[in-house]
């Protein structure tokens, strides 16, 4: 069963972030990595995946990533630091 997911993507460590929402992780974050779809991550390669939240709706996980969104940089990366303080690609770990 798939559940909805905030994700936080980033170029390299500290470099430029992605916050994104899905109701298919793997699938989407595949995408990212893979240019399938052309915009942002594409345009400035930011396709290493370094946090990301199951919800379990996804009104939950559209709130959450709106919440992110407002954040500022420092918090965004001390988050990520929590749970991955080397910013290792978490990507197949998820597979």
């Amino acid at each position: 069963m798939k559940k909805p997911a905030v994700y936080i993507l980033a170029s390299k460590r500290n470099g430029t972030l992605y916050i994104g929402v899905t109701s298919d992780f793997v699938k989407r974050i595949w995408q990212h990595r893979n240019h399938v779809i052309s915009g942002f991550t594409d345009l400035h390669e930011v396709n290493r995946l370094v946090y990301f939240e199951q919800l379990d709706d996804m009104y939950a996980a559209l709130t959450r990533e709106k919440q992110l969104k407002t954040w500022h940089r420092a918090w965004k990366i001390s988050l990520i630091e929590k749970t991955n303080p080397s910013w290792q690609d978490l990507y197949d770990d998820t597979r």
